[in-house]
């Protein structure tokens, strides 16, 4: 059994910025030796998460930041910022809807992703962040010892 940690670091803009993840995290992968397994990886802080979608400029500028003001509007009322007296509860409730981690299976050496599907970071904070993404490979493969 092979079992590799690894962290990514990425500085963001706020405000619904969505970073591509997918080359790196396939890099991590290959360079595991792992050929059957799991990769996990979970982004810290409340107001980040982890997800999948297409990533062209429609769904990233656009699409993904309409419909989540639809469900968690930027100026609604949030008991957060009454209690903390700050400016992001929406990004609370977004980040939370997402949720901050994903478990992809590993398969033959790679994560299979469909052709227009890619892992991207979403960071919802009303202020740029530097983001910590930990990530977890575990299974078997060419790089295990008898």
């Amino acid at each position: 059994m092979i079992a590799i940690g690894h962290t990514l670091q990425r500085q963001t803009r706020g405000h619904n910025h969505i970073i591509d993840l997918t080359d790196e995290l396939q890099a991590l992968v290959r360079q595991s030796g792992i050929t059957c397994g799991q990769l996990t990886a979970m982004v810290t802080g409340s107001t980040g998460a982890l997800s999948t979608l297409e990533y062209e400029p429609g769904l990233v500028g656009h699409d993904i930041a309409a419909a989540l003001e639809k469900i968690a509007p930027h100026d609604g009322p949030y008991a957060h910022e009454e209690t903390w007296h700050d400016d992001n509860g929406h990004s609370h409730v977004r980040a939370c809807l997402i949720g901050p981690s994903l478990a992809l299976p590993i398969v033959d050496g790679s994560l299979p992703l469909g052709t227009w599907q890619q892992i991207v970071l979403l960071d919802f904070d009303t202020r740029p962040r530097s983001r910590r993404i930990a990530v977890t490979l575990l299974g078997s493969g060419s790089a295990e010892q008898p």
